[in-house]
């Protein structure tokens, strides 16, 4: 399929998020706006399972602020959650072991459904924390 003026220009857009589990359906819902309006429709349910998983863990994880960044360029979407904590996350588990578990599995998902996820301590407005990503690409 051809690429569309819309998929082939860089974009980015940062959502700043209150320590409030409800942040995470606002982030989930914003994410699927910006991705329809660009016209990448077909990349939205798993970006926003991600995305989910990344806010989730900056809310749930963190007592201050956080914000979920989504940027498009060279045909690959990354998703990113900052948040106030500079400690690194947990190594993911194997999804396969971790399957019956209540919680633990949002960065074992996150492992399993994107190109590739990492992380980096980051300062944001003064605020040491880190940012976690992860990366689709178009195709």
């Amino acid at each position: 399929m051809p690429e569309t003026e819309s998929e082939s220009a860089s974009w980015e857009y940062t959502l700043y998020i209150p320590n409030d589990v409800r942040a995470v359906t606002v982030s989930r819902r914003t994410l699927r706006l910006i991705l329809t309006m660009h016209g990448l429709i077909r990349l939205v349910d798993v970006a926003e399972l991600l995305a989910a998983e990344l806010a989730s863990n900056a809310v749930r994880h963190t007592k201050g602020p956080a914000a979920l960044r989504v940027r498009w360029a060279a045909g690959v979407l990354r998703i990113g959650a900052w948040d106030a904590d500079p400690e690194p996350p947990e190594p993911p588990g194997k999804l396969e072991e971790i399957t019956e578990a209540e919680e633990g599995r949002g960065l074992a998902l996150v492992r399993a459904c994107a190109d590739v996820w990492g992380w980096q301590p980051l300062a944001r407005e003064g605020n040491r924390g880190k940012f976690v990503w992860c990366e689709l690409a178009a195709a």
